[in-house]
C-alpha cells in the first residue's frame, strides 16, 4: 500500500489509478478512499491520473488523537499532493471532502491547481447561527456524536437511509450501497470521528471560497438530506468568483454512487475535466 508521512508522523494512504492530468478526490464523513473507486476509474480510462487518499483517523491512514480538524485534513491534502509533485490538479471534494479541498485552497493556494469540484459539499457553513439562520441546529451534530459513542455500527447503518435516500419512494438505492458505506464506516476510528464532526459541522469556510481563482463547478441533489442545498452549494456558488451550479433533481447526498446519478455526475465530471 502507499503512504505518505506527514510532519506530524501520520502515515496518509493513497490510491494513484493511471496516467495523465491528476483528479484528486477527498471524501466525506465516515467513508474512505474507496467511495471514489468509480470514479478513479472512470477518470483512469479516460486519459486522467485519478487520487484518493484516505483522510487522518478514517480508513487505512493513521487514527490519530490530535490533529482532526479542517487546518489539518488540508495540510495532510497539500502534503500529498507536494509528495506526488502534482500539478494541473483538478480538486474534487464530497460532503466534509468538499471542506477539505476549499479550505486546502485557501491555506496553499492555487498554484497546484487549475479545477475544483464540489459534491454535495459542507461550504460556506452547515451550523445555523445568526448570521447563517439556513444552517442546521447543533441539537443535530450533537446527535450524530451521541450515536457514533452509543452503538455505532447501527447508527451507520441507520445512516445510509437519509444518506443514500434510501427513505424516498422508487429509489435506486440498492442494499449493496448500504453495506458498503457501512464497511467504510466501521474503519473510522471514534476520536477521529467525534472530532470529524465538528470539523465539518462549525466551520467556516466563506473565506476560503472567496479565495477560490479557478473554474469551480459545484453539484448537488435538492433532495440532499445530509447536507441541505440552501445553506451550502447555492450560497457556495454565489461567493465563488468563477462557479458553475448544477443541482440534480431528487438527488440525495450520496448521488455519485446511486444509479441514475452517478452517471449523471460522471457526464459533467469528464465534460468539466475537458474545459
Amino acid at each position: 500500500m502507499s503512504f505518505v508521512r506527514t510532519r506530524d508522523g501520520a502515515q496518509i494512504y493513497y490510491k494513484d489509478w493511471g496516467v495523465g492530468p491528476p483528479v484528486v478526490f477527498s471524501h466525506g464523513w465516515p467513508l474512505q478512499a474507496d467511495v471514489w473507486d468509480d470514479q478513479l476509474n472512470l477518470v483512469a480510462e479516460n486519459g486522467y491520473r485519478g487520487i484518493a487518499h484516505d483522510r487522518r483517523g478514517h480508513g487505512r491512514s493513521s487514527q490519530t488523537w490530535h490533529g482532526n480538524n479542517m487546518d489539518t485534513y488540508a495540510d495532510d491534502l497539500a502534503e500529498v499532493i507536494e509528495e506526488l509533485d502534482l500539478r494541473d490538479v483538478t480538486l474534487v471534494g464530497h460532503s466534509t471532502g468538499g471542506g477539505e479541498v476549499t479550505r486546502y485552497l485557501g491555506r496553499h493556494g492555487s498554484a497546484r491547481v487549475s479545477r475544483l469540484v464540489l459534491l454535495g459539499a459542507v461550504p460556506p457553513l452547515m451550523l445555523r447561527t445568526p448570521e447563517n439562520p439556513e444552517g442546521t441546529p447543533i441539537d443535530v451534530f450533537d446527535q450524530i456524536r451521541e450515536g457514533v459513542r452509543g452503538e455505532r455500527s447501527q447508527f451507520y447503518l441507520d445512516l445510509t437511509e437519509t444518506f443514500f435516500g434510501a427513505n424516498r419512494p422508487d429509489n435506486e438505492v440498492t442494499d449493496g450501497n448500504r453495506y458498503a458505506f457501512w464497511l467504510m464506516a466501521m474503519q473510522l476510528g471514534v476520536r477521529g470521528a467525534l472530532d470529524c464532526v465538528a470539523a465539518f459541522s462549525e466551520t467556516d469556510f466563506t473565506e476560503d471560497l472567496r479565495r477560490v481563482d479557478v473554474p469551480t463547478l459545484v453539484i448537488h441533489g435538492d433532495d440532499d438530506q445530509i447536507v441541505p442545498i440552501d445553506a451550502s452549494a447555492r450560497k457556495s456558488a454565489e461567493i465563488i468568483p468563477d462557479a458553475t451550479l448544477h443541482v440534480y433533481e431528487g438527488a440525495p447526498h450520496g448521488l455519485a454512487s446511486v444509479r441514475g446519478f452517478k452517471e449523471r455526475f460522471h457526464e459533467d465530471l469528464l465534460v468539466f475535466l475537458k474545459r
